[in-house]
């Protein structure tokens, strides 16, 4: 017969609790509370996580079955469910925030060397939202449907280790592109994400980081290559160079998307830049004109031309 601790009380010894009474002495979550700490409430919400509880009253049930492991377990008096929907309806969110930063930052570092398979030394990030369907009547503040509540989770997931390093709760009618104006964008780092977060100016600032993109194209999206480079370094290896694509975008959309000081295109061509590697930006090669003196021009719209100078028979060269 086990007569040490309980699993869950081990568990419960991997938290930094000294941490953890410095944030609740911070926002002050345990002042003028008699009853379940904060400590205590977050263990019987990690108890209910852990052991799949459906509702406050499954866990004070669960809980009291075992009254005589309590204290054991980091509890000092029985849990009432009544108390707990009190604390977690009054208790600071931040103090919990605030914890679940520093236990990601902890497990990051325990999965930072972790082979992703590919050749890559940057920190690869999943980008996704999931709508979570509620009842209308017990959250009517969660519009989504005349009909339906819902809330939407944006998730930054840390594929080194799946850890999640960035997670917001919105309303179910937030659109997905908008959590890119959330994320504080990690240079040299790639996010991988649906069509949903195709944004030209957005994207762009992750580009501006210093950041790498990889996302899907929308069908209706007017693009074609300008360039893709050779594969780099040893043979069989995955590493490859990104390659440059064109767009063309309504006008409304900011000119001179990559940024260059140079790049003059026109009013309806803008580059995007699906890597910032390269910084020349080189417009969409036009059809090129023969003058009357056999030469043949081309419209590079004050940049450097696409098709270069003619030959002496007349032809266009192009490289």
């Amino acid at each position: 017969m086990n007569s040490g601790k309980t699993l869950f009380a081990q568990l419960m010894d991997f938290l930094p609790w000294s941490t953890f009474t410095r944030i609740v002495s911070r926002y002050g979550g345990d002042w003028r509370v008699r009853t379940l700490s904060c400590a205590e409430q977050y263990r019987a919400m990690a108890f209910a996580q852990l052991t799949y509880r459906e509702s406050l009253r499954d866990i004070e049930t669960c809980l009291s079955v075992q009254a005589a492991k309590l204290y054991s377990m980091g509890f000092g008096d029985p849990v009432r469910r009544s108390t707990l929907a009190d604390a977690n309806e009054a208790r600071d969110w931040r103090i919990y925030a605030e914890l679940a930063q520093r236990l990601i930052a902890q497990a990051r570092r325990l999965y930072a060397n972790e082979d992703l398979g590919l050749d890559l030394a940057n920190t690869v990030y999943a980008l996704a939202s999931t709508t979570i369907d509620l009842c209308l009547a017990v959250f009517p503040w969660a519009h989504f449907r005349t009909t339906k509540a819902a809330v939407k989770m944006h998730t930054l997931l840390d594929l080194r280790g799946n850890i999640p390093s960035f997670i917001h709760v919105s309303d179910g009618k937030l659109h997905d592109v908008h959590a890119l104006d959330l994320l504080l964008p990690e240079a040299g780092a790639i996010y991988v994400m649906d069509r949903g977060y195709v944004d030209f100016a957005r994207l762009h600032g992750l580009h501006l980081a210093g950041a790498f993109f990889v996302t899907r194209a929308k069908s209706n999206m007017n693009a074609h290559r300008v360039y893709s480079a050779r594969p780099t370094g040893r043979p069989g290896s995955s590493a490859i160079r990104p390659s440059r694509s064109t767009v063309t975008t309504p006008a409304s959309i900011t000119p001179n998307t990559c940024g260059a000081s140079g790049c003059a295109m026109p009013s309806r061509e803008k580059p995007w830049c699906s890597s910032p590697i390269s910084s020349v930006c080189r417009p969409r090669p036009s059809a090129p004109s023969t003058r009357a003196d056999g030469r043949s021009s081309c419209s590079s719209s004050g940049s450097s031309s696409i098709c270069g100078s003619s030959s002496s028979s007349g032809h266009p060269k192009t490289r």
